[in-house]
């Protein structure tokens, strides 16, 4: 009898989360119901699925709504009614047209109008629900004559009156306006919640009829959906067969191209996964895979395959990946077994520049019809949380800003905001808004709108209104076409070294740069700024801490630094065991037999499966059923208590004492559920080797490249020191030097007008677009007449330092654009200065300080270009200590003056601490360490410069000093202000990169509970 339920899934509208409405439902004796939320499908899978297992027909549709006041109920009779109303709201969706007052004629759904909205005449499918509280209102004999079109109609909105009050509160955010100004059409009845079904049905007993016609729908709606189905585009070619015989054409292609000729172990590994893909209908996956490769490849472009596609042979011999399995003995059931039961998913990265064409190409190649985004849902998250339900309060600004900024202990105490509390807490975890998903694309074998509606994001690709979660319940697997800036700082670097040194070098050929000589004595040392992955302080510092010399050992790194890793404390005792490789024990010889590359730890997803299937004797495939189920990535308790059963089952088997096999056992619970995928590990370390190469051997260009496409852990000033120190002359963005980004020619790098605060990025893509077509300007005057200019835009250029070609100083040519522009209107612009021969101007000699100059810059770049921060210190002391010396200082007392470039927040048991990195005057990096007692006293305190007095501590070859005092050196008074109170503030402006991370405290080494030594038996 329910036809008309919303769930949470009903954006700012309804507050019943799925599951809680079937839950109900049971609890009232429901035989059926209909989820029906506004314009969307979003829950429609889950609630079929909740209530089959319930016992409940469901029956789905969608309530289509436009300008905030219902149009009609749709409800599909079959799987082609809900792609009627799919194809209906996606049209509108797309047009950006209001939905029709009446609904469009359909075949296999039925419309059910408000008694206040119904037509005059209804078609064959359409009827009126009628509400418990308008029964009263039938006597009428115009009403009577249409009882036989009429049905029940209990909207479900809310379950109890907190939450009818938390449904006003939404209904206010989505409106934008206090909780005071709503209207009665604002906002759902008193009346819509599910109450027992005897009760519902007996508003109806003097009209039987409607009862009868309620029941005969609900008895013709019969969508059903088979959950076991894929849904994915199934073949490349025509079928199943010509596809299996492209693929294996193809692989075996790029078995010769990787292996060369009778590889006798490469050519086994080929055959068997082929046959695994055949098996499992796989072919056409990773042919899709490889078309879009191929295009890519085709245009030029760079792309990284990474994840665990890279544990499949044929994706290496695809050129999918980069990545060897056999060098590193990557499984392939990590990727694909006979259990998975749903394709596998490649993750692709190409650069940030480059993906849209990537994603034209497919659009285009698969047809619009049958590609889209995964959608995602956007959560009410603490701080929005607050900050909108404390504005529909009238709260203001101010105190919103507190809110959401501070713990809720620390808000303060008054009735507002404890309904602010109270009704925000209530929205934790519930979807606000519908967004698109990074990077999942879904290609359908039918038409996508067969499932969903879809909308149209700004972006300008398609989405579909479930998320990934739900994609992959219903028989989806998504395409994962990412982007990253690490691949543009590659590709970028090429670019520039063969237009600035005449070079061209082939990137791809990643064997000139995996485990390259110089590159290795670079990450030892953890001189990383600028590559991806492995620039951060704290990579760094591990980097140093393992003097890594070698790509598995970079393997490694790249997968302990993760926070899992970490936090199970499995990094530490890397560490250690790396470093001291005697003084520990393998666990059993299957450890040292297969984790000997780890020390004994299992660092990996696949080690989960190497212990299972090489200790405990199951199959491989097992070993990812493990695996899965324990990264929370299984479904089934049921298969994993199999798997585990079987493991124990076959260790007895095998010999194994049951206390060994049992401790195992618990190593792999404890180390499963945190495990990074050694593939992906490996991808990345082929990729951080590709821009250390660049790195090493042409650091200008690379670090131009890192600048253009915005940087990466750092900001950009750093990237700006780090050209410097290779040798770079830095110069201020130039009229005639400098296009939108940053160019370098031979060693002088001219910083791009995209780094100027303020200034128009259209103008500055003007600046360069008329300097191709006309040449370099010749004189200050000759920018004016070219340049459609404002006199406020050239004083941030002439303040930049942008005409210092003219000669003139910043002074000089100030008064000459105001003798110029300041009563010229813009019609006669060209008039004047072209007609007439341009005034030489007497200027007097108007000095500027260097000071002058990098206060300008501080401004306008956020740093001095003209002198280092050194140079603008009122202090001359530059420290006792440099960073190059602090080995030799262990355990000494120093004291530094440095300049602060990150700082990251990490919670330990004794409170908040910090970790600084800083450079010295020589530009040397060095790291600090500030516990939580020594902040209260010694603060940071914003960018700049300190001096800093430390012990300096040695942990396994990295040097950091343990700070007990810092203070902020001051800079010179700024020579541009005349009063005093303006002299220092523009050094507030200096910047620095802040961190932080809300984890529990990582385990100190007597907590991590491994082993070091054989269990006595």
């Amino acid at each position: 009898m329910y036809l008309n339920c919303h769930s949470f899934h009903s954006l700012r509208y309804g507050t019943i989360p799925l599951v809680d409405l079937i839950s109900q439902a049971v609890t009232c004796g429901v035989k059926a119901m209909a989820l029906t939320d506004i314009n969307t499908v979003t829950g429609i899978y889950d609630f079929i699925k909740g209530c089959d297992a319930a016992g409940i027909k469901p029956l789905v549709g969608i309530e289509f709504r436009a300008e905030g006041a219902m149009r009609y109920i749709g409800l599909a009779k079959n799987a082609d009614g809900l792609a009627e109303m799919n194809r209906f709201l996606t049209s509108y969706n797309f047009s950006g047209e209001i939905l029709p007052v009446f609904a469009p004629e359909f075949a296999s759904v039925f419309i059910i109008y408000t008694l206040e909205n119904a037509p005059e005449t209804l078609r064959d499918n359409e009827f009126i629900g009628i509400r418990p509280e308008e029964v009263s209102k039938l006597f009428s004999l115009e009403l009577k004559s249409k009882i036989s079109k009429m049905v029940v109609l209990q909207p479900v909105t809310f379950r109890t009156k907190k939450e009818f009050n938390l449904h006003k509160i939404l209904r206010a955010v989505d409106l934008n306006v206090l909780l005071s100004k709503l209207t009665d059409a604002d906002y759902c009845k008193t009346s819509e919640v599910l109450q027992p079904l005897d009760s519902l049905v007996s508003f109806y007993s003097e009209y039987p009829e409607i009862i009868q016609n309620t029941e005969q729908l609900i008895h013709q709606c019969n969508f059903s959906f088979d959950f076991k189905i894929p849904r994915n585009k199934k073949f490349y070619t025509n079928n199943r067969q010509s596809d299996i015989a492209l693929l294996t054409s193809l692989a075996q292609q790029g078995l010769l191209w990787r292996y060369g000729k009778n590889n006798i172990q490469a050519q086994a590994r080929v055959t068997k996964e082929l046959k695994v893909i055949d098996q499992l209908e796989f072919s056409g996956y990773f042919l899709i895979t490889w078309d879009i490769i191929r295009y890519s490849n085709s245009r030029g472009f760079m792309h990284i395959g990474r994840g665990s596609g890279a544990n499949s042979i044929i994706a290496y011999c695809l050129g999918i990946t980069d990545i060897c399995p056999l060098e590193l003995d990557l499984y392939f059931e990590r990727f694909l077994n006979v259990n998975r039961k749903s394709p596998p998913d490649f993750d692709i990265d190409w650069s940030w520049k480059e993906r849209d064409v990537i994603l034209e190409y497919v659009f285009n190649r698969y047809g619009k019809d049958h590609v889209a985004f995964c959608g995602t849902n956007v959560e009410f998250k603490y701080r929005s949380i607050f900050r909108e339900v404390g504005k529909v309060f009238g709260l203001p600004k101010e105190e919103l800003d507190l809110l959401a900024k501070n713990p809720m202990k620390l808000h303060e105490k008054n009735s507002i905001v404890t309904f602010v509390q109270n009704y925000g807490m209530m929205l934790e975890k519930y979807p606000n808004q519908r967004s698109m998903h990074s990077c999942g694309i879904l290609i359908s074998e039918e038409p996508i709108t067969n499932y969903t509606p879809l909308e149209m994001p700004p972006k300008g690709f398609p989405i579909v209104l479930f998320d990934m979660h739900v994609a992959e319940d219903i028989g989806f697997e998504k395409f994962d076409i990412l982007s990253q800036r690490g691949i543009g700082h590659i590709d970028d670097s090429v670019k520039l070294i063969e237009k600035n040194k005449g070079i061209r070098i082939n990137i791809r050929d990643t064997s000139i740069s995996k485990n390259e000589k110089v590159a290795n004595s670079y990450l030892s040392q953890g001189n990383t700024i600028g590559c991806f992955y492995i620039e951060s302080p704290a990579m760094r510092g591990l980097l140093r801490r393992l003097k890594c010399d070698n790509y598995k050992t970079l393997v490694a790194a790249s997968s302990i630094i993760r926070p899992g890793v970490a936090k199970s404390g499995m990094m530490k005792e890397y560490i250690f065991r790396h470093n001291n490789p005697s003084q520990f024990e393998y666990f059993h010889e299957v450890f040292k037999e297969q984790l000997g590359e780890t020390y004994g730890i299992m660092v990996y997803q696949e080690d989960v499966i190497k212990i299972a299937l090489h200790y405990g004797g199951l199959p491989a495939a097992d070993g990812d059923i493990l695996r899965r189920a324990m990264s929370g990535k299984g479904r089934s308790l049921e298969a994993l208590k199999k798997v585990k059963d079987d493991f124990f089952i076959s260790c007895a088997q095998n010999g194994h004492p049951a206390a060994l096999s049992e401790e195992i056992y618990r190593q792999i619970e404890s180390f499963a559920g945190y495990s990074f995928c050694k593939a992906h590990s490996a991808s990345y370390a082929v990729e951080s080797y590709q821009s250390l190469y660049l790195k090493v051997y042409y650091p200008i260009e690379f670090m131009v490249a890192v600048i253009n496409n915005q940087g990466g852990f750092y900001r950009t000033e750093v990237y700006v020191h780090e050209a410097r120190m290779a040798g770079a002359t830095i110069h201020n963005p130039c009229v005639n030097k400098s296009n939108y980004e940053t160019n370098v020619y031979g060693t002088d790098v001219y910083l791009g007008f995209m780094h100027v605060l303020s200034l128009d990025s259209k103008m500055a893509l003007f600046i360069e677009s008329d300097r191709e077509k006309n040449g370099d300007f010749i004189s200050f005057e000759d920018f004016i007449n070219r340049i459609p200019m404002g006199l406020e835009s050239i004083k941030i250029l002439i303040f930049i330092g942008a005409f210092a070609f003219t000669g003139k100083n910043k002074n000089q040519l100030l008064v000459t654009a105001s003798l110029l522009l300041n009563n010229l209107k813009p019609e006669n612009k060209n008039l004047m200065l072209l007609q007439e021969p341009v005034k030489e101007f007497k200027l007097p000699n108007l000095e500027r300080s260097i000071h002058e100059d990098a206060f300008d810059e501080i401004e306008l770049l956020s740093f001095p270009v003209s002198c280092t921060v050194f140079d603008l210190l009122e202090t001359k002391y530059r420290g006792d200590v440099m960073a190059k010396n602090l080995l030799i200082h262990h355990k000494k007392q120093v004291k530094m003056l440095a300049y602060l470039i990150s700082r990251k927040q990490v919670p330990t048991k004794r409170g908040t601490m910090y970790f600084g990195t800083w450079i010295d005057n020589e530009g040397t990096y060095f790291d600090t360490v500030h516990f939580p007692d020594n902040l209260l006293k010694y603060p940071f305190l914003g960018g700049g410069c300190y001096l800093l007095l430390g012990v300096v501590e040695v942990d396994y070859h990295f040097a950091t000093v343990t700070i007990l005092k810092m203070a902020k050196m001051p800079f010179v008074p700024d020579p541009r202000y005349m009063d005093a109170k303006d002299q220092y503030k523009t050094q507030q402006q200096i910047r620095e990169d802040v961190s932080s991370t809300q984890r529990a405290p990582y385990p100190q080494e007597h907590e991590i509970n491994l082993p070091r030594h054989k269990m006595s038996l």
